[in-house]
């Protein structure tokens, strides 16, 4: 490997300082830092980039993402940003007679979120546009479908009142649908991991049902190396996990250190779009009654504990999806009655006294900033009266969690400059910031943007792993927009260029 030597940079993030009065030079060998200082002498001849007194930081993580769900999604028809169920089935029309699908394919369309429409979603408009067309529309939140007669047939829901289908049983046609050949959704996943490289991307903890890692191991031992992959394991797979005798952190060998083991992940509740978010108090009746008032809760404590305890005896941390109130206090019992380590995703709505829990029990609440700006209307009445206690980033943190940020791809694109973006400044348009009470500062959010390292935040220092990007401003000092849409010169993963553009 060669040497590289990275001059005229600006340090941020660690204990390098924010905005140095001088650049510096960093000078990378066997893929880690091994000096930085000014106007560096290197023996031999390294790779030298000028790098134009750009930041350089630690590279950034998602750390939520559906990677498959993320590869497809991009292919996909998109009805996100559809405001009725009338305009979202024009776009299938029109896409219909634009771009029809081949004889026995489904039209799949991704995005669409519902709880606000005037108009309510029903297989029966779908009939009228798309005749025998299989047609299947994922919403936003990844809980619930919108299903015409001729995919309902082809799905085993013969007969389903309405089309749409919520959580576990539009779960299993999520993964119907992501059965596509292996070198073709690699190849889509290659792509998505290349777009992702391009915006400072050097890892990823996938949540893919089921099983994540041999997917993980068969994409890099066929050249896509461009993050790092922690692959988590679902309950359905998890004696297959167990079976590796890999704890969570360890290497899967093969992958020459870029994937790793992650942890157990239960959806133990639904979501606040489809109003399945487990939660105290009901959801109020806006159009049709909900069919649960207060939310799903999907795995109850009698099952999740024993998961926890079984995981814990076997090495393996646990990811614990909990959204809705109730379901993050059953969540938070659950590591208190196992001792089980890990992380809460999601923790969108938090009683009071849960806060302080997480700092507690050694809990990472997982969180996914730009779910606060894409949910502020729906949670405003969904959860009226309680949305200052959701989102809670800045409670969590002042209380002593740490604090972990990601993208929930594809519900959010996975780009860490836009979750860091609402992290620190919750709007992203000409309206007031939503609760601005919640707003992270901007070197905390950065950290939570790292990968997550017990007892150490990564720095652009020696002995560091050189895992960096170069950004085109100071994402502690510019403005917001800036920061949402940070230019990116070049990305690096253990010291090789995952992306490079303009240096």
């Amino acid at each position: 490997m060669t040497d590289l030597l990275l001059r005229d940079v600006r340090p941020v993030g660690g204990a390098s300082p924010a905005s140095p009065a001088e650049p510096v030079d960093v000078l990378v060998r066997a893929g880690r830092i091994v000096a930085v200082g000014a106007a560096l002498h290197v023996e031999g001849a390294p790779e030298v980039v000028e790098a134009g007194g750009r930041a350089l930081l630690p590279g950034l993580w998602d750390h939520h993402v559906h990677a498959q769900q993320w590869a497809l999604a991009r292919r996909r028809l998109d009805v996100s940003g559809t405001g009725s169920a009338a305009e979202c089935t024009q776009r299938v029309a029109d896409r219909l007679v634009t771009a029809p699908p081949a004889p026995g394919e489904v039209l799949v369309g991704f995005g669409y979120r519902d709880a606000l429409w005037p108009d309510a979603a029903h297989r029966d408009l779908l009939d009228r546009v798309s005749g025998d067309v299989p047609v299947v529309l994922i919403a936003g939140d990844l809980h619930q479908g919108w299903l015409n007669g001729a995919a309902l047939e082809k799905f085993g829901h013969r007969g389903h009142p309405t089309g749409r289908i919520r959580e576990s049983e539009f779960f299993a046609v999520t993964v119907a649908l992501s059965d596509v050949p292996s070198q073709t959704l690699d190849a889509f996943v290659a792509d998505a991991v290349a777009a992702a490289s391009a915006r400072g991307v050097v890892g990823i903890v996938d949540f893919e049902a089921p099983w994540s890692l041999p997917d993980w191991r068969r994409r890099v031992e066929g050249g896509t190396t461009g993050v790092r992959v922690e692959a988590s394991v679902w309950p359905e797979h998890l004696d297959d996990g167990v079976a590796t005798g890999l704890r969570t952190g360890d290497p899967v060998p093969g992958t020459g250190g870029l994937v790793t083991a992650g942890p157990l992940k239960v959806i133990t509740d639904g979501s606040l779009n489809t109003r399945t978010a487990y939660c105290y108090d009901p959801y109020p009746v806006v159009g049709e009654a909900p069919a649960h008032p207060c939310g799903m809760l999907l795995v109850p404590p009698g099952e999740v504990v024993p998961l926890l305890e079984r995981a814990h005896a076997a090495g393996l941390e646990a990811a614990l999806h909990a959204i809705g109130d109730h379901a993050n206090t059953l969540v938070l019992d659950a590591f208190a009655a196992t001792g089980a380590r890990g992380r809460v995703e999601h923790a969108q709505l938090l009683a009071g006294d849960d806060v302080p829990r997480f700092a507690a029990l050694g809990l990472i609440a997982s969180v996914q900033p730009e779910h606060a700006l894409d949910d502020r209307d729906v949670a405003d009445r969904l959860w009226a009266g309680r949305t200052g206690r959701s989102f809670a980033y800045a409670a969590l943190h002042d209380a002593g969690a740490r604090l972990a940020l990601g993208s929930d791809a594809p519900v959010a694109p996975l780009d860490p400059w836009i979750a860091l973006a609402a992290a620190v400044h919750r709007t992203a348009d000409d309206r007031d910031r939503w609760h601005p009470e919640q707003e992270l500062d901007r070197s905390v959010a950065l950290a939570a943007s790292y990968g997550v390292v017990a007892g150490s935040t990564p720095a652009v220092e020696p002995g560091a792993r050189a895992d960096l990007v170069l950004a085109d401003a100071d994402p502690l000092t510019c403005d917001p927009a800036a920061l949402r849409a940070m230019p990116v010169a070049g990305t690096l993963v253990g010291g090789r260029w995952t992306h490079r553009a303009g240096i």
